[in-house]
């Protein structure tokens, strides 16, 4: 056999197969670098889908979560509350807000007023601006009874959209609701729609209008939601204010008087910021309140509430005062009873103490004198009462309106 040809075959042979490797590496590398290219066209692809999918789901999401509210479910414990969500309009939706306010808008009025503050010897006059809305085409408007002094304002005028100006006259006003009516001179004025405040609920769009900061931002618009309901409030120590609605719409000084309105445009409370409370929370007195006074001021030019016929306090101030026990934890106890009223007809005695009537809770006299308010003459309720330490329940009519 020829070695030194074999030795040649040998080193072809390699040769060959070193450049079959190099070319098969080659492609192999070709490859690699296609694969990677082919990778990374696959990640931005992922990464474009997944950049579109997270903007279109955020948009969704922030519609649907401005669009549900948390209300009560059943209770899984007991003594807890849980809360699912429910589908209500949006509480950002400006079109709804912007529709609401203007039908309303243009009922809603300046009122300032002109005090006297008596120091000493010395009077001095003191300027107060407020708020108030249209509820009558004939000059009837609603606001708060702190805003015109309590009915002690020497000087009522009353703005109106257009620029005029009327002077005021107080027809009606209650301290303890703080709730006033003004009457002026004046026909054909756009009137505020009432809204039913009994059916209101946690969460819903709450809208007020007034003048915050005196005339020179009249008729300003401040938006929130429904946050509380029922709410009672201590104004001082005799008056505690109740059943308040509670929003988180910026309520001023001179936003008193004006009116929270709902996602229709309607009346559903009137605002006061007589009561001092905590930044970002607001009071408004709901408007169903008032509604059975307001017919009454219209129809007739003033409001009578029914009488009972007694001189009371409430049952802690005089267990403080004479240092007695009367062994209630609320109500009024009867000092004196007028003759012939509808207390006498009841057989309602000195030393009786109220706790209820048809059923709400009585903790002073005015808090029974709120309570009256739903009845009109001839009208008959059950007084829960304490005679002797015992618990009697009596029948009561209104035969009289004071």
């Amino acid at each position: 056999m020829d070695t030194g040809r074999r030795d040649i075959d040998d080193i072809i042979f390699y040769q060959n197969k070193t450049e079959d490797n190099m070319i098969g590496d080659s492609s192999h590398i070709d490859n690699e670098k296609e694969n990677k290219r082919s990778i990374k066209r696959r990640l931005f692809s992922y990464f474009a889908v997944a950049l579109v999918a997270s903007l279109v789901g955020g948009l969704i999401s922030s519609y649907i979560g401005s669009n549900y509210i948390f209300s009560k479910k059943e209770s899984t414990n007991k003594g807890e509350e849980s809360y699912i969500a429910e589908k209500t309009y949006s509480v950002n939706d400006s079109a709804n807000i912007s529709q609401a306010v203007k039908k309303a808008v243009n009922s809603v009025v300046g009122i300032t007023t002109v005090k006297v503050q008596r120091y000493g010897f010395i009077e001095q006059e003191i300027d107060g601006v407020g708020s108030g809305v249209i509820i009558d085409s004939n000059g009837y408007i609603l606001t708060n009874s702190h805003v015109i002094g309590d009915g002690n304002a020497k000087q009522i005028t009353v703005l109106f959209e257009n620029g005029d100006e009327k002077s005021g006259k107080v027809l009606w006003q209650d301290t303890a609701l703080d709730l006033a009516i003004v009457k002026v001179d004046k026909k054909d004025l756009p009137v505020a729609t009432l809204g039913d405040s009994d059916k209101l609920e946690v969460g819903e769009i709450a809208i007020a209008i007034g003048n915050p900061l005196g005339l020179e931002f009249q008729r300003t618009v401040t938006s929130g939601i429904i946050s509380g309901l029922h709410r009672s409030i201590k104004v001082d120590e005799t008056n505690i204010i109740e059943d308040l609605i509670q929003t988180d719409a910026s309520i001023n000084p001179g936003n008193s008087g004006g009116p929270l309105l709902n996602s229709k445009g309607e009346v559903i409370g009137i605002n006061t910021a007589k009561i001092k409370s905590a930044e970002g929370l607001g009071f408004s007195i709901p408007i169903n309140t008032v509604k059975p006074i307001i017919e009454q001021v219209i129809k007739e030019g003033t409001y009578k509430a029914v009488y009972i016929g007694i001189t009371a306090v409430e049952v802690e101030l005089y267990e403080r005062q004479f240092g007695i026990d009367l062994q209630a934890n609320n109500g009024v106890i009867v000092l004196g009873v007028t003759p012939d009223s509808p207390a006498s007809k009841a057989q309602l005695q000195i030393g009786d103490i109220i706790t209820k009537i048809d059923g709400q809770d009585i903790e002073n006299m005015n808090n029974l004198k709120k309570a009256l308010y739903k009845y009109k003459k001839r009208d008959k309720a059950k007084l829960n009462i304490i005679r002797n330490g015992k618990e009697m329940e009596v029948e009561i009519e209104f035969s009289e309106l004071r």
